[in-house]
């Protein structure tokens, strides 16, 4: 859906449910994409707790899950982008705090440090994630060690590198052989294209760049096939990585590799001074009228 930074979206989060489910009344659990509520301002950070009273009405008026994207918490002198889940009753069942803020752009953000799964009775097992988590596959995994069958996965991604993220949802589904729902909002809040892929990696859905309900039934229980018997009957990921005899000490805290030393502060990129640095390369004396490159470059 549409995101605004200027104000509060809830008020169009909540007309959206309500369409939602008045077409779909079969559906069990929402989710929204990252910072929905309240746009990717860290300025509008606040008490968690403020949101619960109104996120907890919607999922107990339409008896759903529901997980609202996320907020900028504010904690003392701190912020965390944070996700809450809501079960039918309206009651939270947990919060995830992003652990991969999208430094060096999501500035002022702390990370979190806690894995968050919880289970639906009679469904399965589902772990949490946000955005930019995605991009390092040791989250993921470690939620599929804890047993997730399908990760939700809010996202707010308006940047040229939405394609390459695409890939990533498909990769890692396949790798973890699980469901992940990848949902990116519009306008402040991304530039679409939400995925959804299955336990095989393949996509179920993907979404354009206008505002879209995304009603899937899922079965829970290909993910526990795939595990049990590979993917497509192929490989069978995780029992390889419970069974390897390879210690990654890439891990160890204490044992950084020099290489990764080398590469310098986290920091945004700055501007380039020269031809030369923006293309790699001296510029010619001479570019040849065949090259098709304007003469004027």
């Amino acid at each position: 859906m549409r995101v605004n930074g200027a104000h509060s979206n809830i008020p169009m989060m909540n007309y959206k449910l309500d369409v939602l489910m008045s077409i779909y009344p079969w559906v069990q659990m929402v989710m929204y994409s990252e910072l929905c509520a309240r746009g990717p301002l860290t300025a509008y950070a606040t008490d968690i707790t403020d949101y619960d009273r109104e996120f907890s009405e919607m999922a107990r008026k339409h008896k759903i899950w529901l997980l609202p994207g996320s907020v900028f918490e504010r904690v003392g002198d701190k912020i965390y982008n944070t996700s809450t889940v809501y079960n039918p009753k309206g009651q939270v069942v947990g919060r995830y705090r992003k652990m991969f803020p999208f430094y060096p752009y999501e500035e002022g953000v702390s990370p979190g440090e806690e894995f968050f799964v919880f289970d639906v009775p009679r469904v399965g097992r589902f772990g949490v994630s946000i955005c930019y988590d995605l991009w390092f596959p040791e989250t993921t995994r470690t939620l599929a060690a804890m047993g997730a069958e399908v990760i939700l996965h809010p996202t707010l991604t308006n940047t040229i590198d939405r394609e390459v993220e695409l890939s990533i949802v498909r990769a890692s589904a396949a790798q973890n052989q699980c469901f992940i729902f990848d949902f990116n909002g519009l306008e402040t809040g991304g530039n679409g294209q939400s995925i959804v892929c299955g336990p095989d990696g393949r996509v179920l859905y993907q979404a354009h760049s206008g505002e879209e309900i995304v009603p899937l039934e899922i079965d829970v229980s290909r993910v526990r096939q795939s595990r049990e018997k590979g993917t497509l009957r192929l490989g069978q990921t995780l029992k390889s990585f419970r069974d390897r005899s390879v210690h990654f000490d890439v891990y160890d805290s204490h044992k950084v590799q020099p290489y990764l030393q080398d590469l310098g502060p986290l920091e945004k990129p700055k501007r380039t001074t020269s031809l030369k640095q923006a293309i790699g390369v001296e510029k010619p004396d001479v570019i040849p009228a065949s090259s098709g490159v304007p003469k004027s470059l």
